[in-house]
Parts: structure tokens; C-alpha cells; sequence
């Protein structure tokens, strides 16, 4: 069974009665337990008001002060959203923040929702916010990448602005891109992705098909291969009865985070261009059809059907989140090792775990993250997440 590296992704949400300085400090106590476990990277969302959910709006101050509690985990943005970020200032903070990290940046980008960008007096269109995006990734690649920034497009003009800091990295940090493999692949990018498992299969394959067809080799920029995994909100415990019943109320709060505060305030102002698809329940948007890749989900399908009935029920009762709570794995080690061994059969070589979400504790995600290093992570984890083999190919 190949091994894989596992990350964590987190939106530092808002617990009711828990002082702000108390949830940075413990979180920053996480990502030391993080460090010494052995997980790859630490991958940070950002969100603005009127959203609810990420209480580090600004990534790089927190991701800072973690630079400085941390030895080898890398860490990043999970992702700049980058039509709320001046090209100039977001090179400046990313070099800065690959230095005081030594080098452990890990670069997420991405569009972000045009709610937010309408809150911050940008046009509230999803047309005008992907030419906002492209053009600052466009400027954040060629600064990051060059010592001096000419750029013309419709938002920013640059004349050979010199780019005094540079990348500890070389040539530019590893960049990142979620939910949309297509995307991510065509721009040479790492892929975290949301869903199922058969979801997550399909979309390993599309994934690694569009990077032989868009990049001159197997490897990234930084000579790694490219990383592709899921994210799966997690809560262990050495009884499965108290693991479900902790996460059941605490999944309705990640999910009421999730949508709730931003449709809520659209709907006071009557900014009914945002209000949600009608039918759509939850805090999990599913995002657009490129995004489940659907001609290997076809394929998927269809080799299915040679498998007898009974081999396809119990495939179908092994993927399932163990817990009973869908979309979260919740048990214990020993009940969620089938989700696991599943998982290693879809061909990713990355996993995302998030441990503290809705209103789980810290004494939650501690008790989470110290059951996973002791009890998983040594069966299906690399030796060395840090370490990659310069001749290992991802095709």
C-alpha cells in the first residue's frame, strides 16, 4: 500500500464565550502538536465579513506568529483570495512571510465569493471578480518569479516596478488551488479538493491527465510531485457513542457558520443577486459540474457495474463517512480505518484533516489529533513528509 502525506485545514472559527487572544493562542498550541506529529502542512482559509466562520481574516499575521512556534510544518493560505489583495503588497507579504518561515510557505489561491468582494466596494459579479482574479495571479507570479513588474490589464498597470524582495523559495513558493482540479492542473498547481470518495478517484485521474496534457513534466516548478487530496472534517474518540455525540451538534454549527451569516445579511439589505440556488440546503456548496469531473466519474461508474451486487453494496458501505454524520469522519481509530483504507485505494497522494470545527473544543481537536498520530498515522502516513524522491513520477 503506497503511503501518503497528510495536512490540516482550518478556518480558526468563532466560539461563542472564547476570547479572540485564546483562540489564536491554542491554535498556535495546535499547529505545535501539528509540527511534531508529523503532518506536511497547515492550510489556513480566508473569509471577511459579513461571513462568521474564519476569525484570522488576515492569514498572514496569524501564519506569522506560527512560523515562529513551528519547526518543519509548512503552512499556507488556503487561499488568498485574490481580488481582495493588492498585487504589490500580497509579493511583498508572501516573501516576507517564506523568509520568516524559512521557506515553508505553501501558496493558495483562489476567487473567493462575490458577496465578500461586494462588502469591500468591488463589483459583485462573478465576471468582473475572475478578471480580477486572473489578473492579480498573472501579477503575483511575475513578481514573485522576476526583479522587476511591468503589467498592463484593466485593474493594475506596473512599469518595471523593482521587486526588491524576493522568495526564500526558487523559483516561487508551491502554489495551490481548491476545489477544481481542472484549474489547478492547467496552471501547474497542488489540488485539494471537497466531496466523496468516488468523487475524489475521479478527480485524481482527470487531475494527473490534464497535468501530462499542461505541463512540461511530471514534476512541479519546485521539482515535487504534484499533491492531490480531500478535505474530511474529522472528531476521534475512544468511544464512538461520545465521538457522534459531539459532532452531531457540532456539524449543524459548522454548517450554519458556513452560510447562514452571509445569506442572512444579504437578505436584510435585499441583495437578493446573492441569495442561494433555489433548493439549496447546507453549508456546503457543491460548486459547478467541471469541478466532479465527469467523464472519469463515468468511467468510474461503468467499471463498477462489472462488480456483483453485494461487492458493490459493501464498496458503497465502506466509503461512506463513518459516524453516520455525512460528510464527517467520526468514530474511533479502529472504526474509521475502513474510510481510511478506501481512501488509499483512490489514487491520492495527499489527505486534508480539519479537527476543530463548529463547536468542537481544542481539548476536541487535541484529543483528535493525538488518537490519529498514534493510532493512523504510522500506517498510512510517509516516513518523511518533507522528503520527496527527485525521480518519483505522478503519472
Amino acid at each position: 500500500m503506497d503511503r501518503i502525506r497528510f495536512g490540516v485545514f482550518d478556518h480558526i472559527e468563532h466560539l461563542p464565550g472564547a476570547p479572540l487572544h485564546e483562540l489564536y493562542e491554542k491554535r498556535l498550541v495546535q499547529m505545535e502538536a501539528l509540527d511534531e506529529a508529523g503532518f506536511f502542512a497547515y492550510h489556513l482559509a480566508e473569509h471577511h465579513t459579513p461571513a462568521v466562520h474564519s476569525m484570522a481574516p488576515s492569514q498572514n499575521v496569524f501564519l506569522s506568529s506560527a512560523a515562529q512556534r513551528t519547526k518543519r510544518l509548512r503552512f499556507g493560505p488556503g487561499v488568498y483570495v485574490l481580488p481582495l489583495h493588492h498585487p504589490l503588497r500580497l509579493i511583498e507579504e508572501v516573501c516576507m512571510l517564506d523568509h520568516l518561515s524559512g521557506g515553508r510557505l505553501e501558496l493558495g489561491v483562489g476567487r473567493g465569493g462575490v458577496l465578500e468582494a461586494f462588502f469591500w466596494g468591488q463589483e459583485g459579479d462573478e465576471a468582473t471578480n475572475a478578471q480580477r482574479y486572473e489578473e492579480t495571479l498573472a501579477a503575483l507570479k511575475a513578481g514573485l518569479a522576476k526583479d522587476e513588474l511591468t503589467h498592463e490589464g484593466r485593474f493594475y498597470n506596473f512599469d518595471r516596478v523593482p521587486m526588491r524582495l524576493r522568495p526564500f523559495q526558487k523559483p516561487t513558493p508551491p502554489f495551490w488551488y481548491m476545489r477544481n482540479p481542472e484549474t489547478a492542473a492547467q496552471n501547474g498547481m497542488n489540488c485539494i479538493v471537497v466531496g466523496s470518495l468516488d468523487v475524489l478517484e475521479a478527480n485524481v485521474v482527470r487531475y494527473r491527465r490534464l497535468w501530462r496534457e499542461h505541463n512540461p513534466g511530471a514534476l512541479t516548478a519546485q521539482q515535487r510531485e504534484p499533491m492531490i487530496g480531500l478535505v474530511a472534517h474529522m472528531l476521534l474518540d475512544e468511544d464512538e457513542k461520545r465521538a457522534i455525540a459531539t459532532a452531531e451538534p457540532a456539524a449543524k454549527a459548522y454548517g450554519w457558520n458556513l452560510s447562514a451569516p452571509r445569506r442572512l445579511e444579504a437578505e436584510r439589505r435585499g441583495l437578493t443577486q446573492f441569495a442561494p440556488p433555489a433548493g439549496a440546503t447546507g453549508g456546503r456548496p457543491m460548486g459547478p459540474d467541471r469541478h466532479r469531473a465527469v467523464e472519469e466519474r463515468r468511467d468510474l461508474d461503468a467499471s463498477l457495474q462489472a462488480l456483483a451486487q453485494q461487492e458493490r453494496e459493501a464498496r458503497s458501505q465502506r466509503r461512506r463517512t463513518p459516524g453516520g454524520i455525512p460528510g464527517f469522519v467520526v468514530g474511533t481509530p479502529e472504526t474509521v480505518r475502513g474510510y481510511f483504507d478506501e481512501y488509499m485505494k483512490t489514487g491520492a497522494n495527499y489527505m486534508v484533516l480539519s479537527f476543530q470545527w463548529g463547536s468542537l473544543s481544542h481539548e476536541d481537536a487535541m484529543r483528535s489529533i493525538r488518537l490519529f498520530r498514534d493510532e493512523l498515522m504510522l500506517r498510512y502516513a510517509v516516513a518523511d513528509p518533507h522528503r520527496f524522491e527527485p525521480d518519483r513520477q505522478s503519472a
